[in-house]
C-alpha cells in the first residue's frame, strides 16, 4: 500500500497534462485509456496518441478488456489521434484483431520479454517471426493483402 500511495497521486488531472503539453514540444502518448470520454479529453489536450490498455488487468481487477474498449475509442477519436492497443496480444491473430477493432498500431509485451528471458535476441527474433507468420495467415484467410486492408469487416 505504501508503494501505491507514493506512485499514484489522486490529484493528477487533465490540467496537469495541459501544463506538460505547454512545456514539452515532443510527442505525448497517454497509456491506460479505456473510456471514450477520456480519449476525447486527451484529444482536447492535444496529445499525439493514446494507448488503449488495461495494464494487463493488474491495476483494477475486472476492468474492461482492451478489445472491448477499443472500438468505442476509435470511433470517438480515431480521426484525431494515433490509437495504439496494448494488452492481451499474444499472437499474430491478436494483432490483426486489434487492427480490425480500430488500432493504428499494436504493442506486445510479455511475449517478447519471455522470449528474451528464454533465448535472448534469438528468442525475440523467433517470437516476432511467429507473430508475422500468424498475421500473414490471418490476413490471407480474411482477404487482406496489406495491413491497410484490415478493417472491421474482417471480424464479421
Amino acid at each position: 500500500m505504501a508503494w501505491m500511495q507514493k506512485n499514484f497521486d489522486p490529484s493528477v488531472s487533465w490540467q496537469d497534462l495541459e501544463f506538460v503539453r505547454n512545456n514539452w514540444n515532443g510527442p505525448i502518448i497517454i497509456k491506460g485509456i479505456l473510456d471514450p470520454d477520456d480519449a476525447r479529453e486527451a484529444a482536447a489536450a492535444q496529445v499525439d496518441g493514446v494507448i488503449v490498455s488495461n495494464h494487463g488487468g493488474r491495476q483494477l481487477d475486472g476492468v474492461v478488456s482492451t478489445a472491448t474498449a477499443l472500438p468505442r475509442i476509435a470511433d470517438a477519436v480515431g480521426d484525431q489521434l494515433v490509437i495504439l492497443a496494448d494488452g492481451g496480444i499474444y499472437s499474430g491473430l491478436d494483432v490483426v484483431r486489434m487492427l480490425a477493432l480500430g488500432a493504428d498500431g499494436v504493442l506486445i509485451g510479455r511475449s517478447w520479454v519471455y522470449a528474451l528471458a528464454a533465448r535472448g535476441q534469438a528468442g525475440v527474433e523467433h517470437v516476432l517471426e511467429l507473430i508475422q507468420k500468424e498475421m500473414q495467415v490471418a490476413m490471407t484467410l480474411t482477404g487482406c493483402r496489406e495491413i491497410a486492408d484490415i478493417g472491421s469487416d474482417v471480424l464479421e
